[in-house]
Parts: structure tokens; sequence; C-alpha cells
């Protein structure tokens, strides 16, 4: 075999030209030269991997259905409140006979100003306190498999579960399109939620 670079003759089972270095192009023993490569195994996963958990937003009729639930559980403690409520109004108050005198609803508008405060407390606390509870729901929220989460999908504040609350007002009186919303937005947000920054999740 000769040297194809300066023509010396090089024995056939050598790799370098021993006049000039230049490479022949034989495969030395053990050298991969000319070989195809052969594609190494996918490693095994780590001691104690586990996939990324599959995150789904909960729709509004999933919501819908959760609302539903609490608004029962809601009305009965709002029943269970105006009975006491009731109870403070005097007995005399319409038993005089006649046509009711304007004095007359003074006792019974002071007692529904109060049931409406009573009432408002108790939904605010219901929601702020258990949204942001290790439960992360409220009794319909968690009968359904959903929780409320911040954007990174973190449990939130008392806070925050408050604001959600509060900006739901904002959303009713928009005629519920802040509701309706949920049904449109990628991650299934209503407007409270927007404001909030707050997600609900369905767990799976």
């Amino acid at each position: 075999m000769y040297c194809s670079k300066c023509g010396a003759n090089v024995p056939d089972s050598a790799t370098f030209c021993s006049a000039c270095g230049q490479l022949t192009g034989v495969a030395s023993p053990g050298s991969t030269m000319g070989t195809t490569p052969v594609a190494s195994a996918p490693a095994a996963p780590a001691a104690g991997w586990a996939p990324a958990p599959t995150v789904i937003y909960a729709g509004f009729w999933l919501r819908f259905v959760a609302f539903i639930i609490d608004a029962v559980v809601l009305g009965c403690i709002g029943f269970a409140i105006t009975i006491p409520f009731m109870a403070s109004i005097p007995m005399g108050t319409f038993m005089h006979g006649g046509p009711p005198r304007p004095e007359d609803w003074i006792p019974l508008m002071g007692m529904f100003g109060r049931l409406a405060a009573a009432r408002f407390v108790i939904n605010w606390l219901y929601y702020a306190l258990l949204e942001s509870s290790a439960w992360q729901a409220t009794l319909g929220k968690k009968a359904l498999g959903l929780e409320v989460t911040d954007l990174q999908g973190r449990r939130i504040g008392f806070g925050r579960a408050t604001g959600r609350f509060f900006a739901k007002i904002l959303s009713t009186i928009i005629l519920f399109i802040g509701f309706f919303m949920i049904g449109f937005t990628a991650r299934k947000q209503g407007l409270h939620d927007i404001i909030a920054g707050t997600l609900v999740l369905r767990k799976v």
C-alpha cells in the first residue's frame, strides 16, 4: 500500500505513514473509525421520580353544581340564624289592629338589616376560610374534587380568598358575565378569578 500524500510504501496494516505521518484510513485495533455508532439505551428514571401531575381546569357546569351545593348549605345556616332574629321582634308590633303604622315597620326593618349583615358575614367567612384552608375548597367544591389555587397551583391565603369573594360581587352586578367567562377563558377563569389571580382545578 502506498501513502496518498508522499507515495511511500507502507504496510497494509499501518494506520499512519512512517515517512510523513499521513493517516492511511486503516482502523487500529479497538478503534471505532468507520463503524456505525450504536445508540445508547435511554437512562432509567431516577429513584423517586414521578411524572408531572396533569392539570385539569374545572369548567362552568362543574363549578355551577358546586355552587348549588354551597347555596343549600348556606341556606340551611341562614334559616337557622333567622329564627332568633324573628324572635327579637316585639310580639305586639302588629297586634294593635288597624293599618300598620310607620313606627311598626322600624323593628322589622332593623331586624332585616341585622339579618342581611349576619348572612353576608357568614357567606364571606364560609368561602374565605374554607378556600384558604388545607381543603382549598368549600363543601361543594370538596364534594366534586375541586380546589382553589393561585396561578402556580399553590394554596391561597385568607387575604386572597377574601379578595376573590368580594370580586364575585363585580361578576354578579355585570349581569353574571363574570361567571359566564368561565366557559370561554383558556384556564376556565371567571372575572373574580382573574382579579384575585386564582384557578379552580379538578383533581385526578
